[in-house]
């Protein structure tokens, strides 16, 4: 096995119920491909019934179908965050001192296998779920399927490497501050948050427990429309689930980021993304006050509901507390400096923004907002745990706080191969609805790059216009460095092109100018460390920043200190350098 494609959810249902392929069939593929991935993601499981556990699981499927039973999951394998409850298999919350076997199954997972979903095991997580990243666990590190340098998001990071990586067709996670939409978007995936109390919690180990949703990652909304309508329902065991009644949407007025309240924390190729995902849209785009949001979201960790995770822990922190992630204990420690009287007044100001949030429907029917501002590599985020991870909660940490449904989708790729998704959120009950949007806005996303299977490369693609040129003096700076044509382009209209005087050998200088016309380029990538020492070559009046290119992606490329138009030709009319040396 050379390749994992995705497993859908309904095409196995409808397989195993047709007699096309039997449960213990899918179960025999999923065993090949669980091992096969354990050689590349070992991290991706904390625990896994064994082999004759899920065949045994799979014949009770294939009985119950031929006894014609309703089985509308028969046959489909899926994972569960190991802080939710599944009978057989230790709930640990990635922390081995926490560890107790459950005497049942979560409500949620009951329903599941009671439809014919088949549980392959539990997933990694970030330690009681605190995190948004995927790195703050003691069984390893589930690092993004599509490039494993970089972060796969979490807290429920197994869950969504998981079915990114073809493992099982579905998976449960939970999400308090954005745990179930983060993994989503960074592996290309749909990730779908219930309104508070929609889907029972029993059987959940708690974060934060007014706050907790447990929620589901699959390849797309008809899929998690399809496990939301097995998994919901008021449950008289969780003192916390709710009747919801269904909302519709007569109308799509989207509400969006205003160009001022973006926040991307310096990548400016996220703002590409939303903007390119929003361009697409069949829909009146409504830009939105985030102040309100914005203020919600600090209170979570920057207010008195951190409190709520320390007293989810509080044994643990009295007894224990060096079984505690360093990272996750540094945190929850946090809640102990609050009184009774912050709580108090954090929840009157949370009920004036929630107020205020609420004034938003009056002009949208649905939010479209980016899901994270930016991804991270493994290495920057272990470096600075508390301040990157942040800086991921920026469109989420709002949303259960003020009661809104959402579900993130795929929008589009960084050059890395992490997933860039957006976020549709709605007022409480809009679940169905926010399902239905999701399908008639993103139809059909573009397909995922190839799984990182042998560990991909870091690179990146540079812009040449002049001496780096194929064909020109300075073109052996790249080969030598193995770098691999992309292609050619050219800028956006906004460019001028300058012969630099006396410039041995000829050299160009590429000016922003808003004046200005498209330039024709090249495309070269590199690996990280061939760009680096190329970066350190280039001699001033030059140097290497972002250009942007006509269909307004962005790549790094060379441009010109002011100096460097001194006594320069403008060149901008021929286009490009070739027809400059050509004349």
């Amino acid at each position: 096995m050379t390749a994992l494609d995705r497993l859908p959810v309904d095409a196995i249902a409808a397989d195993v119920r047709s007699g096309r392929r039997s449960a213990v069939q899918v179960i025999e593929d999923v065993l090949e491909r669980l091992a096969f991935y354990d050689s590349i993601q070992p991290a991706v499981w904390i625990s896994r019934f064994d082999a004759a556990a899920l065949r045994a699981a799979a014949a009770k499927v294939d009985a119950r179908v031929a006894a014609g039973e309703a089985q509308p999951l028969a046959g489909v394998p899926f994972a569960v965050k190991d802080n939710i409850d599944l009978a057989g298999l230790a709930t640990t919350a990635a922390c081995p001192a926490f560890s107790y076997m459950p005497m049942r199954s979560a409500t949620v997972v009951e329903r599941l296998i009671a439809a014919g979903a088949i549980p392959v095991g539990k997933a990694n997580l970030d330690q009681f779920a605190t995190g948004l990243n995927g790195t703050r666990s003691p069984y390893g590190i589930p690092r993004n399927a599509y490039n494993r340098a970089w972060v796969s998001g979490g807290s429920s990071s197994g869950s969504a490497v998981a079915v990114a990586a073809g493992l099982v067709a579905f998976a449960l996670g939970t999400d308090t501050a954005g745990s179930g939409r983060v993994p989503a978007a960074f592996n290309h995936l749909v990730g779908f948050k219930p309104t508070r109390g929609r889907w029972s919690n029993r059987g959940l180990v708690p974060a934060c427990r007014t706050l907790d949703c447990i929620t589901v990652f699959a390849g797309s909304a008809g899929e998690a429309g399809l496990i939301d309508a097995i998994a919901a329902g008021f449950d008289p065991g969780d003192a916390f689930s709710r009747s919801i009644a269904d909302t519709s949407l007569a109308t799509y007025r989207v509400g969006i980021v205003s160009g001022e309240q973006r926040r991307w924390f310096g990548d400016i190729e996220s703002d590409f993304l939303y903007q390119q995902a929003l361009d697409g849209l069949d829909a009146e785009l409504v830009e939105i006050d985030m102040a309100p949001l914005n203020e919600a979201a600090r209170l979570l960790y920057d207010g008195p509901w951190v409190a709520e995770r320390t007293a989810a822990l509080r044994t643990m922190l009295d007894g224990n507390p060096d079984a505690i992630h360093p990272v996750v204990r540094e945190i929850v420690e946090q809640g102990r400096t609050y009184s009774a009287v912050d709580v108090f007044e954090g929840s009157y100001r949370l009920a004036e923004l929630a107020r205020a949030a609420e004034r938003i429907w009056a002009d949208v029917d649905l939010l479209v907002l980016p899901t994270a501002p930016t991804s991270y590599r493994v290495a920057e985020m272990l470096a600075a745990p508390v301040a990157l991870n942040a800086s991921l909660g920026a469109y989420t940490n709002f949303v259960n706080l003020l009661d809104m449904a959402a579900i993130a989708v795929p929008a589009g790729s960084y050059q890395s191969g992490v997933g860039f998704g957006v976020t549709l959120m709605g007022p409480a009950g809009s679940d169905r609805a926010l399902i239905d949007a999701a399908n008639t806005l993103f139809p059909a996303p573009a397909p995922p790059p190839p799984l990182d299977l042998e560990g991909r490369m870091e690179t990146v693609k540079l812009a040449v216009v002049g001496a780096h040129l194929k064909d020109m003096p300075l073109h052996w700076q790249l080969t030598s460095r193995d770098a691999r044509f992309v292609g050619a382009a050219k800028t956006a209209p906004a460019y001028r092109l300058y012969a630099i005087a006396d410039s041995v050998p000829p050299k160009p200088a590429l000016v922003h100018d808003g004046d200005g016309a498209s330039i024709a380029l090249e495309i070269y990538e590199l690996d990280m460390a061939a760009f680096g020492s190329f970066v350190a070559e280039v001699p001033p009046p030059l140097a290497i920043g972002t250009v942007t290119l006509e269909d307004g992606s962005l790549v790094k490329g060379f441009v010109a200190e002011p100096r460097a138009v001194t006594n320069a030709e403008d060149i901008t009319a021929l286009g490009g350098w070739r027809a400059y040396i050509a004349r």
